[in-house]
């Protein structure tokens, strides 16, 4: 199935509805685990502070800290964010999906996230992003204190661009490595390993993810028809028609028509960053490379009405919601 975003736009208002406010716990307890808990919650919206959880130009989020989370038995969606992202950068999704009843975690991935880039152009960083979303779904049903209400049989993801790697990986894609060396001509640290030999030799797939939303997926080279064969969960995909910051708009559609099934496929007729959340005024000084769209005249707050729409009747529908 392939939509556009005029098709989308005609769908929307039989998807929306009134919007309730979404629960925040903020996670600091490792640092492992750094980013935030969106529920469901009944109590009128708030901004909560992110303290030394928030980044430049974002220290606050929508939401109702600590709220007590209504409803129980609940589908569990854990995001991956993108190269050198945050926790909050999906934030509307994020709350969007709590409001529909949805149990929804992103973290920081360490080293490979804003204010942390130790590990960021490394090819350990192809293996520990699917660790760290396994290490997170692990805490979200065995030690966080609201683990009685997740439904563990309903587990979606959501990743954006590298985090869209990290959902294919835990789908059950071997990355060809073989095919990675071939295009990785540049003289930088990560090429230098690949060609080293020095390769993982078996890759984090996780089982108890049933459905899952990538959009505009990085390190596609990897990717081809045999190996993305074993993918047997429903997919969402997004991708952009310009791309941009390190995503090959040729590389998503060769990747996404690789893809078995009948996944459901969205082209967006922007660049890469339209799928992160509409900026802020603040955030919008503070880094605007990430808040500037390509075309000039594309409506990302208009777009993202639809993104988190569709994003939450995917889950629905696929999660049994």
């Amino acid at each position: 199935m392939h939509r556009t975003l005029t098709a989308l736009a005609l769908a929307l208002p039989l998807l929306t509805s009134p919007a309730r406010a979404a629960g925040l716990q903020l996670l600091d307890d490792t640092p492992e685990l750094k980013g935030a808990i969106w529920t469901p919650c009944t109590a009128a919206a708030q901004e909560v502070p992110l303290g030394k959880l928030g980044i430049t130009g974002v220290k606050t989020l929508p939401g109702v800290k600590d709220c007590p989370i209504s409803g129980n038995r609940l589908p569990l969606i854990v995001f991956s964010h993108g190269r050198g992202g945050w926790f909050g950068q999906h934030h509307d999704v994020n709350e969007a999906l709590a409001d529909a009843g949805f149990i929804v975690v992103s973290i920081s991935h360490p080293g490979d996230s804003f204010g942390d880039d130790a590990q960021r152009d490394s090819l350990s960083v192809w293996l520990s992003r699917p660790q760290d979303i396994m290490r997170l779904i692990d805490f979200m049903l065995q030690q966080w204190t609201g683990k009685a209400a997740i439904d563990p049989g309903r587990i979606g993801f959501f990743g954006f661009s590298r985090g869209g790697y990290t959902g294919t990986v835990l789908a059950g894609v071997d990355p060809d490595f073989g095919r990675v060396a071939q295009y990785c001509t540049q003289k930088n640290p990560f090429c230098e390993q690949v060609h080293s030999g020095k390769l993982p030799t078996s890759w984090p797939h996780d089982p108890r993810i049933k459905a899952a939303v990538l959009a505009d997926a990085a390190h596609t080279v990897g990717f081809t028809k045999a190996n993305l064969a074993s993918i047997k969960i429903p997919l969402q995909v997004w991708r952009s028609e310009l791309g941009g910051n390190g995503v090959d708009p040729e590389g998503t559609a060769r990747v996404t028509a690789s893809l078995p099934g009948s996944p459901e496929v969205h082209t967006v007729p922007a660049a890469h960053f339209a799928f992160l959340a509409p900026c802020s005024a603040e955030l919008a000084a503070a880094v605007p490379r990430i808040c500037a769209d390509t075309p000039v005249d594309f409506d990302r707050a208009a777009f993202h009405r639809t993104f988190d729409a569709e994003i939450v009747r995917f889950f629905s529908d696929k999660l049994g919601h």
